[in-house]
């Protein structure tokens, strides 16, 4: 049995660009969303965590339709960038950063809400600025969050399927990610396979899991003895 094992790394790829996009992007997110405070808040959460609660056919649909190049959005990315994100690994990424955008934010967002505002507070009395508390006095303090977060992105962006079919589409060596390759293998009845590829993720998802749950474990036992 042949197996070509370039979905699989594909689908790690696309994970791992992901999931650093969101770092950089959700983690500053999550802090103005934890100190935020106006009456649009709820409905900018709301728009956060819509893909929790969305089919991921009907997101992938909607972002199909902007990315291609007959909408105004695809049109002026083709013409201002040269960028083509309709069936390609760009926008499986952009596509994956909306879909995987709450897993980070929310943990994040939670764990800046249930910091003590003194800790803040005590940083700027020590004439810290804004930025300065945010990395060297907040961020510290959260670290199981953030690695929680991040894990979890990673862990979501492995599995998507209907995002990444309606974004991407089965290009082989440019949108076939692991779980394409798992239905096309199904398809064909080559289960050997789609055991392959999806035994792989299997143990990926359930190593990465494990790890969220051991470091919340020892942190949860880290505050207790403090």
């Amino acid at each position: 049995m042949s197996i070509d094992w370039h979905p699989l790394w594909l689908t790690l790829k696309l994970a791992a660009i992901t999931t650093m996009i969101l770092a950089i992007i959700g983690i500053p997110f999550a802090w103005w969303l934890a100190q935020a405070k106006f009456k649009a808040k709820p409905v900018i959460e709301t728009l956060v965590a819509m893909p929790l609660v969305l089919p991921p056919s009907v997101l992938g649909f909607y972002l199909l339709l902007a990315f291609s190049p007959e909408h105004w959005f695809g049109h002026w990315l083709n013409q201002a960038f040269g960028l083509k994100l309709a069936f390609s690994f760009a926008g499986l990424v952009l596509a994956s950063v909306i879909f995987s955008f709450p897993f980070l934010v929310h943990p994040v967002q939670a764990a800046f809400q249930n910091l003590p505002a003194s800790l803040q507070e005590a940083a700027w009395v020590l004439g810290k600025s804004r930025w300065q508390t945010f990395v060297r006095v907040l961020l510290p303090n959260i670290k199981p969050a953030l690695l929680s977060g991040c894990i979890l992105a990673f862990a979501h962006t492995l599995g998507e399927f209907g995002v990444v079919l309606m974004i991407g589409g089965n290009l082989p060596d440019q949108t076939r990610v692991a779980s394409i390759a798992i239905y096309d293998e199904v398809e064909s009845l080559n289960y050997a396979a789609a055991h392959v590829y999806a035994g792989s993720l299997f143990a990926l998802s359930f190593v990465i899991l494990l790890v969220v749950y051991i470091v919340n474990r020892r942190s949860a036992k880290a505050g207790g003895r403090q």
